[in-house]
C-alpha cells in the first residue's frame, strides 16, 4: 500500500492531506479496504488516536466508510457520478451507446496521447504487463477475461495520462460499462474475427505508446474505437435480423 510517514504539520491533518490525495490520484480506488488501524499507523508514523482522528474527518467528507467489524473502504464515490434515474435512461435508449463509443473515441485518443508523452517508464511498465496478460488470455479463449483484461488495459492508459479529472470520469464511465449499461463487451469477444481484430488494437496502441509515439498511440486509439462502433453497429444489426427470421420461422411453421 502506498502510504508513507506524516511529516511535520498536525499529523491527524497530515494523514486526512496523504489519503485524500492518494484517493485523488487514484493510488487508493473506490471500495478499495485500508489497512488495519495498527498497521496504518504504523506506516504512517502517528499515534493510533491521531489516525482515529484523520479517519473521522474523512469519513465525515464522504471519502472513506466505516464498516463494523469489517475495517474502513474507500467509499463508492464514483456510482454518484451518474444518478441512478440517467443511468437507466441510458439502458433503455440504444443511441447512448454509440454516444458512449463517441465520447470514448475522443478521450481515450486524448489519453494514449498523452500517456505517449507524460507517462513515466513505470506506467508504461504496467501499460506493458496488462498488454501481456490480454496476449496470454486470447489463448484461452476466455471471453469474460478478455473483457475485463480490455477495460484494465484502456484505464491503465489513462492512469498513465496523469489526468486527473480524466481519471474518474473514465472510472466511472468504465464501471457503467461492467455493468452493462451501454453494451455486452463479452459479446464483442465472441464475434467472429474480432477477437483477433481486437488484439491487434491493442497491439498498435501499446507498441506507439512503449516507442512514445504521441501522434500514433491517439491515431490507435481513435482506430480501435471507431473499430468498437461499427461491430455495435454490425451485432446490433444481426439481432435485428435475426429476431424478424425467428417470426418468419413462426409464421412458416403455423401455417402448416
Amino acid at each position: 500500500m502506498p502510504f508513507q510517514p506524516v511529516q511535520t504539520e498536525k499529523l491527524a491533518r497530515g494523514v486526512v492531506r496523504q489519503v485524500e490525495l492518494l484517493i485523488l490520484r487514484g493510488l487508493l480506488r473506490p471500495g478499495e479496504r485500508l489497512p488495519p488501524e495498527r498497521d496504518l499507523a504504523e506506516r504512517m508514523n502517528v499515534s493510533r488516536p491521531s489516525l482515529r482522528e484523520a479517519l473521522a474527518e474523512l469519513q465525515e467528507r464522504g471519502l472513506v466508510v466505516a464498516r463494523p467489524g469489517a475495517g474502513v473502504y474507500v467509499a463508492e464515490m464514483l456510482g454518484s457520478a451518474f444518478p441512478e434515474a440517467l443511468v437507466q435512461l441510458f439502458a433503455r435508449h440504444q443511441e447512448a451507446v454509440f454516444d458512449y463509443v463517441s465520447f470514448r473515441r475522443d478521450l481515450e485518443g486524448m489519453a494514449a496521447e498523452r500517456a505517449a508523452r507524460f507517462g513515466s517508464d513505470t506506467d508504461l511498465m504496467v501499460i506493458g504487463a496488462v498488454f501481456a496478460k490480454m496476449e496470454a488470455a486470447h489463448s484461452r479463449r476466455n471471453p469474460a477475461t478478455e473483457a475485463e483484461l480490455d477495460a484494465e488495459f484502456h484505464l491503465a492508459i489513462i492512469e498513465a495520462s496523469h489526468n486527473i479529472v480524466m481519471l474518474h470520469l473514465m472510472r466511472a464511465m468504465f464501471d457503467l460499462l461492467r455493468a452493462g449499461v451501454f453494451y455486452n463487451r463479452q459479446a464483442m469477444f465472441r464475434h467472429r474475427g474480432t477477437r483477433d481484430l481486437l488484439l491487434d488494437q491493442h497491439r498498435a496502441i501499446n507498441d506507439a505508446i512503449q516507442s512514445r509515439d504521441p501522434q500514433a498511440a491517439r491515431a490507435a486509439a481513435e482506430a480501435h474505437m471507431s473499430y468498437v462502433e461499427s461491430t455495435l453497429s454490425d451485432l446490433q444489426k444481426a439481432d435485428a435480423n435475426e429476431a424478424f427470421a425467428q417470426l418468419r420461422y413462426q409464421h412458416e411453421m403455423s401455417r402448416g
